[in-house]
């Protein structure tokens, strides 16, 4: 096997299953990951993602595809942001109640997510154009904000953003041991934020916020990746995401990887996740970032848990429930392989991980998906909710 993976760019069905049709995103980096996948205002399909020689390498950047309607493949990708001394990274799109698109992401030194700060671009014409980079969160002694999941719009009008803080130990690198879970609330359209933290919330990230699937409440979900690398988390909001109550571990497994969740048009919750933990891992890793150089991380605390590093990143399912993600009873994997993933180096084709899903759903009732394969592409495929319940 050498690694090098067919990256056809034109929507076709998938050999053997005319119900699920996909394509690679074109691109012109070695590496790329963490999509973000969203309807665009105007109809389009709007795609972000990181891409350049390795994450946490300053040539890591934010890149942008559309895929307009009717069209059979996606359109050459846009480069959005372009900082030489920071890996910009975690791209996540919304499109504000009145029409405009911002683009959020992170941007850290090296391989330390303690330094990351929070960068934004709007654009007025569907992702036509873009406005100036704009740094939104600061960067804060002592820890960093990292993003991942959508912003939701609770029923009193008010934006939630979920974040969490990666914390620096007191020695060593940064290794995500002590990283806590937030909402960033607006009432005013992003021009301000507070601070809602999740409590108990230490090595609970990626916060995936749903609105509870019960018309006419003020009641949320989050669905969270665990550092441990043993369950996905659930917490719920009765107050519009105001406050939180402290995550536990549902059925799902987790390898400290991202999850991303949507409330379905028919009440359903959908979750995509990797069906794996860190008891199916054959090796560990020091950390995220070991492979790049840098500050040594410390050795794991002699009281607490330590985050879990190289458990197997697939397959890539995706899961329903209809009780508000208490159980799961219907499930299907996208990929499936090894996962390896003890190196994220995609210059020499080392890594075979599926990871980092993100889902839409269109008022046609498609599915789309799109998430890393390989850290070598992004894989866009689209399904229905017959599909996984088949």
């Amino acid at each position: 096997m050498d690694g090098l993976i067919d990256r056809p760019a034109d929507l076709a069905p998938h050999p053997g299953d005319p119900g699920r049709v996909e394509a690679f995103i074109p691109t012109p980096c070695v590496q790329n990951h963490a999509a973000f996948i969203a309807p665009l205002p105007g109809g389009a399909l709007g795609c972000a993602w990181f891409g350049g020689t390795q994450e946490g390498i300053p040539d890591i950047s934010v890149w942008f595809s559309r895929l307009a309607p009717g069209a059979t493949r996606w359109a050459e990708p846009v480069r959005l942001s372009d900082d030489p001394t920071r890996s910009e990274q975690n791209p996540l799109l919304f499109a504000t109640p009145a029409g405009a698109l911002w683009l959020l992401w992170t941007a850290q030194l090296g391989g330390n997510q303690d330094t990351a700060l929070i960068r934004r671009r709007i654009s007025a014409d569907g992702g036509a154009t873009w406005g100036p980079i704009e740094d939104i969160i600061p960067e804060t002694p002592g820890y960093g904000t990292f993003i991942r999941s959508r912003i939701v719009v609770n029923a009193s009008g008010e934006w939630l953003l979920p974040i969490w803080r990666c914390t620096k130990p007191a020695a060593g690198a940064w290794t995500g041991d002590l990283d806590t879970s937030s909402v960033l609330l607006s009432a005013d359209a992003g021009a301000t934020w507070r601070e809602c933290p999740v409590p108990d919330s230490t090595g609970c990230v990626h916060m995936s916020i749903i609105p509870w699937p019960a018309p006419g409440q003020d009641r949320l979900l989050a669905f969270y990746r665990s550092r441990w690398a043993d369950h996905v988390y659930r917490s719920e909001s009765p107050d519009g995401g105001r406050s939180w109550t402290a995550p536990r571990p549902t059925s799902l497994p987790n390898n400290n990887s991202s999850v991303m969740a949507l409330t379905l048009a028919s009440g359903a919750i959908a979750l995509m996740y990797n069906a794996s933990s860190a008891a199916d891992a054959s090796g560990r890793r020091a950390s995220l970032y070991d492979d790049i150089g840098g500050e040594e991380p410390a050795a794991p605390p002699a009281e607490g848990r330590a985050a879990f590093w190289g458990a197997p990143r697939a397959p890539m399912t995706i899961a329903l429930s209809e009780d508000g993600g208490l159980t799961w009873p219907w499930r299907r994997d996208l990929e499936t392989g090894d996962g390896y993933c003890m190196t994220n180096n995609s210059k020499d084709r080392l890594n075979r991980e599926f990871s980092y899903p993100s889902l839409c759903q269109t008022p046609d009732g498609a599915l789309h998906l799109a998430y890393t394969y390989w850290r070598q592409a992004i894989k866009y495929v689209r399904v229905t909710e017959a599909w996984i319940r088949a």
